[in-house]
């Protein structure tokens, strides 16, 4: 008989990856959101698997001294998907992240280290950061944000982690009709917002042109309805440079992470004048940037990129400085073709899939002194880090980041370092 829907009375013990707590039942593993570890909490099953049931805590019996209360009004068991730990204070979160991380690094690659997540500047209460949005478009053209686990809508009217300027543009407030997903994205560095729209049935997110704009993206704006013209690209500006960054393309959400990443990386690499680095799953040029400026036009920094409108921003971005080359390619691919160049150090950001062991091979093939690895998921960081080790590389430094307050997301740096180069 299934258990879903049922009520169980649980002790928590611990936290695991994907913002879920821990605790048994009959010797079987219990998943539990809205909970905290060391809490006992009634738990209503949502789903169960031969292995262990998912759950959520929906009554709270003995609470954590870590518990708070939720800011948002949508957050909760049945609500919206989007936050995981929004009932627990940020010094907690940032300490349950850093045991994940610890715990797959451990579990996974077999290393030892112990994490501390530090806390980006100007967001003290962890609200007012993401500076992109995707809601989903129900059949009625009501614009939500998806129940955790689930293609269902939980209709907002704001959305309290977003940036105030996305939540400006009013998305939920408005009508979608024929439209699926709805992007707002606004810049964090000047007044730049685009809204991007997915038609219902199509593979591919539009930009709005003026006509489309009239006709189903409106704003209110000083008492007055006017159309949303939608920007082919935000500007962004870290370092001193200016990025541009296509509307529907990859960028850092919270405002200050670029920078802090891009001054981590630095720091990881160490780079010196004359070096050759490479800038792997480089999007739109932000750490070739900051690597030029350190090798300077007696070196040279090559970005490897497979989206096309991510090269030409990228392109566009660095084309003042004639020592850096990027070419659209499969990064793997393209490590083969450079397997005799002299390269000394080289960053990587790959997708949340991570990068795979024939990049590490590769990479060490390259015979590079240095690899900061950047990852937002810590299970395939830790399996890439194997990877790592296993090709000749020592883990020498970790730094983890609370770029994604009130989620379960945590962004790493990891340093990578050759001594037989």
């Amino acid at each position: 008989m299934s258990r879903v829907g049922t009520h169980l009375e649980l002790r928590i013990d611990g936290v695991a990856h994907g913002g879920w707590c821990v605790g048994r039942h009959d010797e079987q593993v219990v998943f539990v959101r809205h909970a905290l570890p060391g809490e006992r909490v009634r738990v209503r099953i949502t789903e169960e698997t031969k292995r262990f049931l998912r759950g959520d805590a929906v009554e709270v019996l003995e609470a954590s001294a870590d518990r708070v209360e939720a800011p948002c009004k949508f957050a909760g068991p049945g609500k919206c998907g989007g936050c995981d730990w929004q009932h627990a204070s940020l010094e907690a979160q940032r300490r349950i992240k850093a045991q994940v991380v610890t715990e797959q690094l451990r579990r996974i690659a077999g290393i030892e280290r112990e994490v501390h997540v530090e806390e980006l500047p100007g967001t003290p209460d962890g609200l007012g950061w993401r500076t992109r949005v995707r809601f989903a478009v129900d059949a009625d053209g009501t614009a939500g944000l998806r129940k955790h686990r689930s293609h269902a809508l939980q209709p907002i009217d704001e959305c309290l982690i977003a940036h105030p300027e996305v939540n400006r543009l009013g998305v939920p407030e408005l009508q979608w009709p024929g439209v699926s997903e709805v992007e707002a994205v606004s810049s964090a560095s000047c007044a730049d917002t685009a809204v991007i729209v997915t038609p219902r049935g199509a593979k591919l997110p539009l930009l709005p042109t003026p006509k489309a704009s009239a006709a189903v993206l409106r704003r209110f704006k000083g008492g007055r309805t006017q159309s949303v013209r939608g920007r082919r690209g935000i500007r962004e500006t870290v370092g001193g440079r200016d990025y541009r960054v296509s509307a529907g393309g990859f960028w850092q959400v919270h405002p200050a992470a670029a920078q802090t990443l891009s001054d981590a990386v630095i720091a990881a690499l160490e780079p010196k004048p004359g070096e050759t680095a490479l800038d792997l799953y480089c999007g739109a040029g932000l750490f070739a940037g900051a690597l030029a400026d350190a090798v300077g036009p007696e070196g040279r920094v090559l970005g490897v990129e497979g989206n096309a409108e991510a090269v030409r921003d990228a392109q566009h971005n660095l084309r003042d400085l004639p020592w850096v080359r990027v070419e659209r390619a499969d990064v793997a691919s393209q490590l083969r073709e450079w397997v005799d160049m002299r390269v000394d150090i080289a960053v990587i950001d790959p997708p949340r899939a991570g990068a795979g062991r024939v990049v590490a091979e590769q990479l060490a093939e390259l015979r590079n002194r240095r690899v900061a690895y950047v990852s937002c998921d810590p299970a395939t960081l830790a399996r890439d880090l194997a990877a790592f080790l296993e090709c000749g590389y020592e883990l020498t430094d970790l730094r983890a980041f609370d770029s994604f307050p009130m989620t379960h997301h945590v962004e790493c740096v990891a340093t990578l370092v050759r001594n037989d180069v």
